[in-house]
């Protein structure tokens, strides 16, 4: 079986900094895999390095069997893969819609021409109305997208990374900033998510009970390099893991 995911001793350094440091792994078709480590240990970096944001210095990047190291944010989406963002990069004017539309759109290519083909905008309603009733904002659809909780706009930001039908999708801390019922609703709801749209996810997560609650396996970063990978049983009782969180909860 291909694997979805190859990442291959990928390097990044700002000035005399090393923010990834030979990182390499692989990621199967179906997998739902989390990547944990204190601030600053290079995640968010190695996010921007799989989707195009962000050029490796050295090593290369391949998705379902293509390098596509390098190659533009917009062009890898295109192949195939989704992200919803830490901070999230919805359009807070328009409504909650016309933000999962709009991407229903762009995957027809039709996002500067909605109108020209009635029949491809109404598939592109329905298909942004199904998306809104897997995530739960379906009721929330006319209303615009600043009006939104903080946790129902993580969802959102979720919805339109959908709405490009992906087969892979990264998040990136999806919980942050939530309540803790929050999380545990949003936690149930990328396991469903994850089934229902067939996905191979890899999440970035600080919430312990996230991590270890629906990944299939856990990858530790830590000062940029690939410190450990196991199943959550393994990394909970991994001594250097355990060490280099300093007291954190990894236990």
């Amino acid at each position: 079986m291909q694997p979805v995911l190859e990442l291959k001793n990928l390097n990044k350094a700002f000035g005399g900094l090393r923010v990834t440091n030979d990182v390499g792994f692989t990621v199967m078709p179906g997998d739902i895999t989390a990547i944990i480590g204190p601030n600053g240990a290079g995640k968010t970096t190695l996010f921007n390095q799989i989707t195009g944001h962000l050029v490796p210095d050295s090593g290369c990047v391949l998705f379902r069997g293509e390098d596509i190291t390098g190659m533009a944010p917009q062009s890898i989406v295109a192949k195939g893969m989704g992200r919803a963002f830490q901070v999230t990069s919805i359009f807070p004017e328009e409504t909650v819609l016309e933000n999962v539309r709009m991407a229903c759109l762009a995957r027809r290519n039709e996002a500067r021409r909605p109108f020209r083909n009635v029949s491809t905008f109404k598939q592109a309603t329905d298909d942004a109305y199904a998306i809104l009733e897997s995530i739960g904002l379906a009721q929330y659809a006319e209303r615009a997208a600043y009006e939104l909780a903080h946790g129902d706009q993580k969802l959102l930001d979720i919805g339109i990374a959908l709405g490009l039908q992906p087969t892979l999708l990264l998040l990136d801390e999806p919980t942050s900033g939530m309540s803790p019922d929050e999380r545990q609703l949003t936690r149930d709801l990328i396991v469903r998510l994850w089934k229902e749209f067939n996905l191979t996810m890899v999440f970035i997560e600080h919430d312990m009970d996230t991590v270890f609650g629906i990944a299939q396996i856990v990858r530790v970063l830590h000062l940029g390099h690939l410190l450990a990978e196991g199943t959550p049983d393994e990394i909970r009782n991994n001594p250097e893991v355990i060490t280099a969180y300093l007291g954190e909860e990894v236990q």
